[in-house]
C-alpha cells in the first residue's frame, strides 16, 4: 500500500500541475470554455458567465497548488480530501458533457492536448481511482520537507501562479498550441489530405410493410424494401477528418473574401472578437499603428463579430484607415486572445501577434516606394465609395436624383486623379480603395473612355483581372456586342407580373467557363446565371437578333 500511494502520489500531483499550468497559460481560452459550460445549452448558470474568467485563473491556480501540496506532502488531508472534491466535480461534468454530447471538448488541457467527452470522462475516473487510493492510504502520504519549508515552498508557488497569470493577460500565452500560432500558414491549416478520413453514418430507413413499421440500416445507400417509405434518421457514427482551421472565413455584405486576403504579400489584422467588450482605449494606438502600416504599403483590415452599428462609430472615432470585415466570434477568440489585438501575414503565414499591451513590438518591413500608400487619397477614395453605393438600392425617383449627383461628382472627381496619377489602383492605395474607381466609371456612362486604361490596370494588377472582365462585358453590350464572360444580363416587366430576363449574347460560348476561370470566377455561366435571376433560371445562350428582338418587343 506505500508503494502504491507513492505511485499515485506522484502520478496525481504531477498531472494536476501539468493540467494547470497549461490552462494558467491561457487563462482566458479557459474562461471561454467555462462560459460554455455556464450557457443555458449546458449548465443554464448564465449569471457565472461575466465571473469566467476570475473562475478559470482561480480554478487554475488551486489546481497548481494542490499538485504541488501532494507532492511536497504538505497538509495532506486538506490536499487528499479537496483533490477528491475537484476530481468528483470534474468527473460529473465530464459525463454530463459527454453522455448529453454538450460540451465537444472539456478543455482539460487547454489546446495542448485535445480530448474527445467520453476520453476526458475517462481520465478522470482513472485519476478518481488514484485518488481514493490516497485516500485510503492517506497515513503513507508523509511530508518532504520541514513544516516552514512547506509553507515557503507553497507560498513561492502561490506567488509564481498570480505572476505568470498576471503576464499572460497582460501580453499573449507563453506557449501558443493553437492553429494560428506565429508561422502557422492558415491555407494550410484550412486543407483536407486526399487520404484522410471520411466520415462514416449511419441512416435508419423506416417503411411501412404490410401495414407494419420496419426499420432498415444501411451506411448511406437507399435500402431495397418492397413497402412505403416513411421516414430516415442519420447517425455520424465515425468523425472524418477535421483540419485544424475549420471556421475561418472574412466575409463583407454577404462575399466571402477569404482566398483573396490570404493571398496578401503583407497584410495586417486588427481582431476585435466584440467591439461591446473591447478596449476602447488601445484604438488609440492601433489608429498610430496601422496609419504606419497603410504607408509602408501594409494592406490592413479589421476583423470582428460586432455589426456595422458598432464598427462605423469606432472608424469614425479615431479615423481608422481601414475596413471591417465579419468573422465568427469564436474563430477570432480562438485566433488571439486579446480584445483588441493585432496579426501581421505574408501569405496566409501568421509572422507576427500581439496583444493591445505590446503594439510597440510590431515591426513592418520597409517596402519599395512605390508600394508605400497615398493615405490622403485612399480616405477620400473611402468616403467616395460610401457615397457611390448611399442611395443605390432605393429605385425611388428621388433618391435616384440623388444618387446620380453624387455619381456626377464622383466621376469628376475619378477623372482628376486618373489625369494627375494614372489609375489609383492597389499599389496607390491599397486593394480594397483600389477598385473604387472601377465602381464609378462601371457607374457612368464613360465606360469607353476609361475601357483601356481599366485593362491595363488589371493586366499590371492594381485591380483583380475579373472587374476589367464585368466592365468589358457591360462595354461590349452597350455597343450592341456579344459580351466575353457573360457577366451581363437583363430583366424586364411586360405590363405583366411575370419578368423576363435573359443573360446577353456570349462570344464562343462553348469556351466561356474557361475564359471566366481564367479571368478569376469562381463560378460557370450557368450558376451565375441562377444567382443573377434566381435558382429556377435556366440559362439560354441567345444570338444578338434573338436578344435585340426580345428588347424591341418590349420596347413596344
Amino acid at each position: 500500500m506505500k508503494y502504491l500511494v507513492g505511485l499515485s502520489r506522484i502520478f496525481v500531483g504531477i498531472l494536476f500541475i501539468i493540467s494547470g499550468l497549461i490552462k494558467l497559460n491561457d487563462p482566458v481560452g479557459f474562461s471561454f470554455k467555462l462560459e460554455e459550460y455556464f450557457s443555458s445549452g449546458v449548465l443554464d448558470l448564465p449569471f457565472l458567465m461575466p465571473y469566467a474568467l476570475a473562475i478559470s485563473i482561480f480554478v487554475v491556480i488551486v489546481e497548481v497548488l494542490l499538485g504541488a501540496m501532494l507532492l511536497l506532502g504538505f497538509k495532506p488531508k486538506l490536499t487528499v480530501w479537496s483533490l477528491l472534491a475537484m476530481i468528483v466535480f470534474f468527473t460529473f461534468l465530464t459525463f454530463y458533457s459527454a453522455y448529453f454530447n454538450k460540451v465537444t471538448d472539456c478543455g482539460c488541457f487547454g489546446d495542448a492536448v485535445k480530448l474527445t467527452p467520453w476520453e476526458s470522462f475517462t481520465k478522470d475516473i482513472i485519476l478518481l481511482v488514484f485518488i481514493l487510493i490516497l485516500l485510503l492510504g492517506l497515513k503513507y502520504v508523509k511530508p518532504l520537507f520541514s513544516k516552514a519549508i512547506n509553507w515557503i515552498l507553497v507560498l513561492l508557488s502561490l506567488l509564481a501562479c498570480i505572476l505568470f497569470a498576471n503576464h499572460v493577460l497582460k501580453h499573449l500565452p507563453s506557449k501558443d498550441f493553437r492553429p494560428y500560432k506565429i508561422g502557422a500558414n492558415i491555407i494550410e491549416g484550412m486543407t483536407v489530405p486526399d487520404d484522410a478520413p471520411k466520415a462514416i453514418f449511419e441512416y435508419s430507413w423506416k417503411f411501412n410493410v404490410d401495414g407494419e413499421e420496419k426499420v432498415f440500416v444501411t451506411n448511406g445507400e437507399y435500402p431495397t424494401v418492397d413497402g412505403e417509405f416513411i421516414d430516415v434518421e442519420t447517425k455520424e457514427i465515425q468523425k472524418g477528418y477535421e483540419p485544424p482551421v475549420h471556421d475561418f472565413t472574412i466575409e463583407k455584405d454577404g462575399e466571402d473574401f477569404t482566398a483573396s486576403l490570404l493571398e496578401e504579400d503583407n497584410l495586417v489584422m486588427v481582431i476585435a472578437y466584440d467591439l461591446a467588450k473591447t478596449n476602447y482605449d488601445a484604438f488609440e494606438k492601433i489608429k498610430e499603428v496601422t496609419d504606419n502600416a497603410l504607408k509602408d504599403g501594409y494592406r490592413v483590415i479589421g476583423m470582428s463579430a460586432s455589426n456595422e452599428q458598432l464598427t462605423d462609430p469606432l472608424k469614425e472615432k479615431y479615423e481608422l484607415g481601414f475596413p471591417f470585415y465579419f468573422t465568427d466570434e469564436t474563430t477570432l477568440k480562438t485566433i488571439v486572445r486579446s480584445n483588441p489585438g493585432v496579426l501581421v501575414l505574408e501569405k496566409g503565414t501568421i509572422k507576427q501577434k500581439v496583444h493591445y499591451n505590446d503594439l510597440e513590438d510590431l515591426k513592418f518591413n520597409l517596402l519599395p516606394s512605390d508600394k508605400k500608400i497615398d493615405i490622403v487619397l485612399k480616405k477620400s477614395l473611402d468616403s467616395i465609395m460610401v457615397l457611390d453605393q448611399k442611395y443605390r438600392a432605393d429605385f425611388s425617383i428621388e433618391t435616384w436624383k440623388l444618387q446620380e449627383a453624387i455619381d456626377s461628382s464622383n466621376i469628376n472627381f475619378i477623372e482628376k486623379v486618373i489625369l494627375e496619377k494614372g489609375y489609383p489602383g492597389s499599389s496607390l492605395v491599397g486593394a480594397k480603395a483600389g477598385e473604387t474607381a472601377w465602381y464609378i466609371i462601371q457607374h457612368s456612362n464613360k465606360i469607353s473612355k476609361y475601357i483601356d486604361i481599366i485593362e491595363a490596370a488589371a493586366e499590371e494588377k492594381e485591380l483583380p483581372y475579373k472587374l476589367y472582365a464585368i466592365m468589358l462585358d457591360r462595354h461590349l453590350m452597350g455597343m450592341n456586342k456579344p459580351q466575353i464572360y457573360g457577366t451581363q444580363g437583363s430583366s424586364y416587366y411586360m405590363n405583366t407580373p411575370d419578368e423576363i430576363s435573359f443573360i446577353w449574347p456570349i462570344k464562343n460560348i462553348d469556351s466561356v467557363n474557361q475564359r471566366r476561370k481564367e479571368a478569376g470566377f469562381s463560378d460557370s455561366i450557368e450558376e451565375s446565371a441562377k444567382r443573377l435571376f434566381g435558382k429556377d433560371f435556366e440559362f439560354k445562350s441567345l444570338t444578338i437578333e434573338e436578344a435585340n428582338q426580345i428588347v424591341n418587343k418590349i420596347n413596344q
